[in-house]
């Protein structure tokens, strides 16, 4: 694979889909080394998951987010750098809490601010990974 395939923009996942549509966006892109998820919502189902505590939407978030890494070939140990939003300070000990569960040790770099969200949950986390591509050779090149 020469260097500019490996530069390649490549979209991972299929297309994102919330409470039956369709959203213009990818749930992750790869672009060299690099792999940038948007931002997850706790679902269940397919549908936004309203309800439940801080801590199961956070679980809920960072399931989501190492089965989405999966499909990049990369583990929750290769994100770099977190994005947090919460609706609510209040909700911070209780994320945390799970967040370090999920990276107990050599945790990304993160920022996490209150805000208010689109959809009506208590969270959303962006990622982004660092995982190198292996170069593959062909015969004859």
């Amino acid at each position: 694979m020469t260097s500019e395939a490996m530069m390649a923009k490549q979209v991972i996942g299929g297309p994102v889909v919330i409470n039956g549509r369709t959203l213009s966006l990818s749930r992750a892109v790869r672009a060299g080394d690099m792999v940038y998820l948007t931002g997850q919502v706790p679902m269940r189902d397919g549908a936004v998951m309203t309800d439940g505590s801080i801590e199961d939407q956070t679980r809920a978030v960072l399931d989501d987010i190492a089965a989405t890494l999966a499909l990049a070939g990369c583990a929750l140990a290769d994100v770099v750098k977190s994005m947090v939003w919460l609706t609510s300070r209040d909700d911070f000990p209780g994320f945390n809490a799970v967040y370090a569960e999920y990276f107990p040790h050599a945790p990304p770099a993160r920022s996490a601010v209150v805000s208010d969200l689109l959809v009506d949950v208590k969270i959303e986390i962006e990622v982004i990974a660092y995982h190198p591509q292996t170069p593959t050779t062909s015969s004859g090149d």
